[in-house]
């Protein structure tokens, strides 16, 4: 059953823990052109030649929205509490603007419905990163309309669904939505302008806020909202002045862009001066640190590896090997002098390093950042390259061993104090990885492509019986 545990951490996880899983909707829905539904920016980009591997996109992904019911009884075989999603903002609103379309919304009515009857907590995220097309058309995130769009859908979908859900995150990873889809280009939209990375930084921040307030308005009080950060953990290769401050200036263009406005109300002086060459940040307007620094209910949290930096040579733009895609544009604006260095150890598909300190090491940081307030581990995972067995059988050892070293981080998380209330495995199955096509499988369950057939994988099978007894059990023996 369970490995044994050192007396200052407990075998057990919190009985009211949540083990979940999470997934988005371009991801997983398909049906891009039913009822009513406009294209988003991943629409857009998905279908320009050589924005994604293999031309490959979302038009039926795994086809959820015609399979959910079947999806959903598939996690409760497993056992899992609670299931995030995101809803798919040109389904419910198209264009981004105006009455929302009632088809779109009866699709989440019904998904939530079959969770709630399968005894699954449903958690909505609001934005993962399906901005509509339309709205990307007239200045998308560097644009300061678009945060007051999102608060009018924000607002759309707390009505429609606030009675049920109780657990809400406004935007998953703004990070990516702004220095991948508007520094580096590597995400849609595919705009590579440093200061309008910057802009949109702002403007996720500003609808952050503004959808906070627009939910508050519209759902009981009971309900939780928080946004999920994929802060970086970011360690310096040396202790030398040079190395610290890289590191530094990288810490507040991953995490103190959003987490100063968000949990303290201001932006950190030291990014301020550090990007004063790209711009003058005049868009930001007075008032918009109060709008932005909304009290919040709960922190979700998105870990997959940590970042290792130095100073760069003197005259020499610093190596990116920072896993985030290969551009000849940096999605972190002013700071071409820092390096960016492979750190050590076992690696996923992705490239990424497997290091469960580094969540620990996060969960941590943010139960200092924001003593009392309830964490969550919204995303972690691993891609490995799964293939079925001659018995149509799927062993991914490797991701038992991730997903076991990860969770042991968060129960010893836990015995030191921090008010991690719940875990959601990136990812429920394998889809669609945005600029990696179907080539990276980041799912407990496998998807046969050709046929769209679930088969649930062996970490699967060990995440249920972590979920059904609240232990970890043994990692299975290679060739086990």
């Amino acid at each position: 059953m369970s490995e044994s545990a050192t007396p200052a951490t407990p075998v057990t996880f919190p009985s009211a823990f949540l083990w979940g899983s999470a997934t988005s909707a371009y991801q997983i829905e398909g049906a891009v052109r039913e009822g009513g539904r406009t294209p988003s920016i991943w629409d857009t980009f998905s279908h320009t030649p050589g924005k994604t591997l293999g031309g490959e996109h979302g038009d039926i992904a795994v086809d959820h929205y015609h399979r959910f019911r079947d999806d959903v009884a598939l996690m409760a075989d497993l056992g899992l509490t609670s299931y995030r999603f995101s809803v798919s903002w040109p389904r419910v609103q198209p264009t981004g603007r105006g009455p929302a379309v009632q088809v779109g919304l009866d699709f989440y009515r019904r998904l939530v419905d079959e969770l709630l009857a399968h005894g699954i907590k449903p958690a909505v995220t609001l934005y993962h990163w399906d901005l509509p097309q339309e709205l990307e058309d007239a200045g998308g995130w560097p644009a300061r309309d678009t945060a007051f769009r999102f608060a009018e859908y924000a607002q759309i979908v707390g009505e429609a669904l606030g009675d049920r859900v109780e657990q809400w995150i406004t935007v998953n990873e703004p990070w990516c939505a702004a220095f991948l889809g508007y520094g580096s280009g590597v995400h849609a939209p595919g705009r590579t302008d440093p200061e309008a990375s910057l802009r949109a930084a702002h403007h996720l921040n500003l609808a952050h806020g503004l959808g906070t307030t627009a939910l508050r308005s519209v759902m009981p009080a009971r309900n939780s909202i928080a946004i999920s950060l994929n802060s970086s953990v970011v360690r310096p290769v040396s202790q030398s002045p040079a190395d610290l401050a890289a590191a530094q200036r990288i810490d507040d263009l991953a995490n103190g862009v959003f987490h100063g406005p968000i949990l303290h109300g201001a932006y950190p002086q030291t990014l301020l001066a550090a990007t004063s060459s790209v711009t003058d940040w005049s868009y930001v307007l007075d008032g918009d640190l109060g709008l932005i620094h909304q009290p919040l209910d709960a922190l979700g949290l998105n870990y997959y590896t940590p970042a290792l930096v130095s100073a760069a040579d003197e005259g020499r733009t610093g190596a990116r090997a920072d896993g985030h895609g290969a551009s000849e544009h940096s999605p972190w604006p002013a700071a071409d002098d820092v390096e960016f260095h492979q750190t050590p150890g076992e690696r996923t598909e992705m490239g990424w390093t497997i290091d469960p300190t580094g969540l620990h090491e996060l969960i941590m940081r943010y139960s200092r950042e924001a003593p009392g307030l309830p964490l969550y581990v919204t995303e972690n995972g691993a891609a490995y390259d799964d293939k079925p067995d001659a018995d149509g059988r799927v062993h991914d050892p490797e991701r038992i061993a991730y997903l076991h070293g990860h969770l042991a981080a968060v129960r010893q998380a836990i015995a030191d104090g921090a008010d991690v209330r719940g875990y959601y495995l990136w990812s429920l199955m394998d889809n669609f990885e945005w600029a990696y096509g179907y080539g990276k499988r980041f799912g407990a369950v496998y998807v046969d492509y050709a046929t769209l057939a679930r088969t649930p994988k062996s970490s699967a099978l060990w995440y249920g019986e972590a979920a059904r007894t609240g232990t970890l059990p043994e990692v299975p023996a290679p060739g086990r």
